[in-house]
């Protein structure tokens, strides 16, 4: 950006400083002569000063040589307003991992693609017309790793129909310990653990069919635990998330829960997904470890190096992170308008002419009439 010359317009050249140590400007066309301070440069700085500070771990003081923290915060209080944004680029990828992170009251939606993000969406909760709306701005691509939340499903049916799906390993072993324990106590279900904990050292497909014959082994000596059934009787005590006017339940719920997984998970065929001869060259991940691991660790550790910002602001580091770790960023100085630094001011109120002429009665409660709200002990109900 090159200053203009306020006389005829033309471009202004350097010609020395001035004794202060000021940059001396210059018109070649009128000679027209100034100094002072280039604007663009300084908002450049501050934007990556601003930068500096929320993207890292440091203070405020230490951000740059701005002074005191509050002269920081009120040379960067603009930097706030520049919202980032990843242009879709209707690039077709081999992969896409997709994850949420709560912020407070908002859920930030993440897709990457290898190693980059190349989108995110705001929304309350997980829900199918949020994931459709981040899932809508780019085509289909050949797998999608997801860790099975609410909503995605469908959403991936609506969309993505033709995407092939392969569910989180881990995630899928986090759910069978929760159902089953670190340490259960049945052997049905010291079986079954095993087997959860198999998914991520299964590697090849010859032990992906393996691994299925070893659950289908298991359904054939512990499938009638799946199936009891417990009725309620004068001397039965039922558990306390059965509803009282259930008259039986399920005797091993939480085994029946953890195989229940499995089984839906190896028929809908997301399990191996990563292992499918179509897919041998491409390196298709088994996990959302990159994304879960490694974008949501990061934010998550700039949020709490940053406690005590308001939700809006921590959105906004959200954003910025992101939108740096997107393939091709445009330069942050480049984002910076007019509006950013220089907000549109707001109408002034105006205010309705009095009538002239003497005073006339009114509805309002005076104090000379004793109407008024009274307060304190003797405005006591």
């Amino acid at each position: 950006m090159s200053l203009e010359c306020s006389i005829c317009g033309r471009p202004l050249v350097r010609n020395g400083k001035t004794a202060a140590g000021k940059q001396r400007y210059r018109c070649l066309y009128c000679g027209a002569s100034r100094s002072g301070e280039r604007p663009d440069v300084s908002r450049r700085a501050e934007l990556d000063a601003f930068l500096g500070w929320l993207l890292g771990t440091g203070s405020q003081t230490s951000a740059a040589s701005f002074g005191t923290a509050r002269s920081f915060r009120r040379r960067t209080a603009w930097c706030w307003n520049i919202a980032p944004s990843i242009p879709a680029t209707g690039e077709i990828y081999d992969q896409v991992q997709i994850d949420g992170i709560y912020v407070g009251s908002w859920c930030c939606l993440i897709a990457i693609a290898g190693e980059h993000v190349i989108g995110w969406q705001w929304c309350d909760t997980e829900k199918k017309a949020a994931w459709a709306a981040l899932l809508q701005r780019f085509p289909a691509p050949r797998v999608v790793i997801t860790d099975g939340g609410s909503g995605i499903a469908a959403a991936l049916s609506d969309c993505w129909s033709d995407t092939a799906v392969q569910r989180c390993l881990v995630h899928v072993q986090r759910n069978v310990r929760t159902y089953l324990t670190s340490r259960p106590r049945t052997e049905a279900a010291r079986a079954l653990l095993r087997l959860g904990r198999a998914l991520t050292r299964t590697s090849t497909p010859a032990q992906a069919a393996a691994w299925l014959g070893h659950l289908n082994d298991w359904h054939q000596d512990h499938g009638h635990l799946v199936r009891a059934r417990t009725y309620r009787t004068a001397t039965t005590m039922a558990p306390a998330w059965v509803r009282s006017n259930q008259s039986w339940w399920f005797t091993h719920d939480r085994l029946r829960k953890a195989y229940r997984l499995l089984e839906r998970l190896s028929q809908a065929g997301t399990l191996f997904t990563y292992l499918r001869h179509e897919f041998a060259g491409l390196d298709i991940a088994a996990t959302t470890n990159r994304i879960e691991g490694g974008t949501n660790a990061q934010l998550r550790l700039i949020l709490r190096a940053h406690r005590g910002m308001s939700e809006k602001h921590q959105k906004r580091a959200i954003e910025w992170y992101l939108y740096l770790h997107s393939e091709t960023p445009v330069p942050p100085s480049k984002l910076i308008k007019s509006q950013h630094h220089t907000p549109a001011r707001r109408p002034a109120q105006t205010t309705l002419e009095q009538p002239h002429g003497p005073e006339q009665y009114g509805t309002a409660a005076t104090a000379e009439e004793g109407l008024w709200a009274r307060t304190g002990w003797a405005g006591r109900p």
